[in-house]
């Protein structure tokens, strides 16, 4: 009965995204799915705010502490002065910081396109009758998502490094160098905890 019932609700559930013209593509799991396109093209948007504006590194006791593109250190739109090796630690965990978001970007998309897939094999196995594999299919590929979502927490230590780094050099942005072990901790054991 399980058998049936999955590929019955995934049914359901790409139902509304058949009836927008959604075209999942099962055979190349790199290919963009219609709403994995519409995904990407939304994240291109925050990448490239990413790479253009200044990038918020902290939300502790309610300051604002971001890095902009050319590392200087705002807090609470403040510029702090820095010397040339304070900015260039600054610029380099800034560069992490965008390199873990970058990451986490890309894995939406890619989720988003399995979630597309998996609907797209439901639906077929269901009129085909041949419903043994896809649940198979479906879930080695969320697993090989899930190993590269985990990639992102193996960036986790250089950040802090730097992090600290940082810390030690601009006493201002001490108080906001948050992140510590339990936060990379937390993102092995699957809960999203970043800087």
């Amino acid at each position: 009965m399980k058998t049936l019932v999955t590929p019955l609700i995934a049914l359901v559930l790409a139902l509304p995204l058949a009836a927008c013209g959604e075209r999942p593509q099962a055979n190349d799991p790199a290919a963009d799915t219609t709403l994995g396109q519409k995904v990407r093209e939304a994240t291109d948007v925050a990448r490239k705010q990413l790479a253009e504006g200044n990038i918020s590194v902290s939300k502790h006791s309610g300051a604002k502490v971001e890095i902009a593109p050319d590392g200087s250190l705002l807090i609470n739109d403040a510029a702090v002065p820095l010397d040339a090796g304070q900015r260039a630690l600054a610029l380099r965990y800034r560069e992490q910081v965008v390199a873990v978001a970058d990451a986490g970007i890309e894995i939406g998309v890619q989720g988003a396109n399995l979630g597309v897939r998996a609907a797209g094999e439901a639906i077929k196995g269901v009129f085909s009758g041949d419903t043994s594999q896809i649940e198979q299919r479906i879930n080695a590929e969320a697993e090989q998502l899930k190993a590269r979502a985990a990639k992102i927490c193996d960036q986790l230590p250089a950040l802090l490094a730097t992090q600290q780094q940082l810390a030690a050099a601009v006493p201002a942005f001490k108080p906001y160098a948050t992140m510590d072990q339990g936060s990379i901790d937390k993102c092995r054991d699957g809960q999203v905890e970043l800087p």
